[in-house]
């Protein structure tokens, strides 16, 4: 298990567990993102992270991605 902020862009991974605020988890389930979801990595710079899921594209902090795991 890693960080979602360490897999490389244009992969795909699945999320295992968030240890987040409450609000980022609240946000997250807005756009059907929990555990068991299937993420793509769209982008992965030095400060932020772009996810795709089949309903949309996320921007996240490096923050927010090192506390994701898949």
């Amino acid at each position: 298990m890693r960080s979602l902020s360490e897999v490389k862009q244009g992969n795909n991974c699945t999320v295992k567990w968030m240890l987040c605020l409450p609000e980022i988890v609240e946000f997250m389930h807005k756009y059907h993102i929990e555990q068991g979801s299937h993420l793509q990595v769209l982008q992965n710079t030095h400060g932020s992270m772009v996810i795709g899921t089949d309903n949309a594209r996320i921007a996240l902090s490096r923050e927010i991605t090192d506390r994701i795991k898949v």
